[in-house]
């Protein structure tokens, strides 16, 4: 048995009710990258793909802050017998998070409850739907330390709130509030603060309780659109939605709307 105390834990994750609640756990750095960081939520996000008891994901943080990036005291240069290769970090890191999060066929809602820097800003926006406490920002810090956007950063940005916006927040690394992102689409909603997990929990539950098969395959078309013409894009709604109508859910919306009943889901 793990003698680990669980508050000593980098991530922490909990499945009630087909979500899986996944905490970033570091909140004496504002929940800061670490490599320990990095293997509980590969961990929990692979948990996530495999167990089928989990429907929806609710990511958060811990404490005062969201995310506040790459634990730079694990970079400092003075330490160094030669510059670290941070592609290589990328590589085994940051860049297969990102992809098991877009690659996940369940909504993954992110509740961002403070700041949201860097690397971390760029993990909340790479969630499906985005909710964010009325004080939290969203910080695009790389260029303060000579670096260019990661974690999907140049990709998402753009898509978000346009070349404009993505350039200027990008170069300038000017902090965007909550208020101010929700008004550009860069996130859904803004929430009050004492209120934010809540709404989160609530709105996962309802994910989780949803057609989570039709909803995967929502989640796949609309990411994948920006890529196709008009026709490729009718062709993978035709497949998608072929798929989606001999699921066991599709049956049980049309029942459920013609008995004038609540839908019972199964997510298949």
């Amino acid at each position: 048995m793990d003698a680990t105390p669980r508050a000593a834990e980098p991530v922490l994750s909990e499945l009630s009710d087909g979500v899986l609640e996944i905490t970033l756990n570091r909140p004496e750095k504002l929940n800061a990258f670490d490599e320990a960081m990095h293997v509980g939520l590969r961990a929990a996000f692979d948990r996530a793909n495999t167990d089928k008891d989990v429907h929806a994901v609710l990511l958060t943080g811990a404490g005062r802050g969201f995310c506040s990036g790459q634990d730079l005291g694990d970079r400092d240069p003075r330490t160094w017998d030669a510059p670290p290769n941070l592609g290589r970090t990328l590589d085994t890191y940051y860049n297969p998070l990102i992809r098991r999060i877009r690659g996940l066929d369940k909504p993954v809602i992110c509740a961002v409850n403070g700041v949201a820097a860097g690397a971390g800003a760029n993990l909340a926006l790479a969630c499906d739907i985005v909710l964010a406490a009325r004080s939290a920002r969203f910080i695009e810090a790389f260029a303060k330390i000579g670096l260019v956007p990661d974690t999907g950063g140049t990709w998402l940005l753009p898509h978000l709130v346009g070349e404009a916006r993505a350039k200027a927040l990008a170069l300038t690394g000017e902090p965007v509030g909550a208020d101010q992102a929700e008004a550009w689409g860069m996130i859904w909603k803004v929430v009050a603060d004492d209120a934010l997990m809540d709404e989160a929990r609530a709105l996962t539950r309802k994910m989780a309780g949803g057609p989570t098969l039709g909803l995967g395959l929502t989640k796949r078309l609309v990411q994948g659109a920006a890529a196709r013409t008009l026709d490729a894009q009718l062709d993978a709604e035709r497949d998608a939605q072929a798929k989606a109508g001999r699921s066991a859910d599709y049956a049980e919306g049309v029942t459920a709307f013609l008995e004038k009943r609540k839908s019972v889901f199964r997510g298949k």
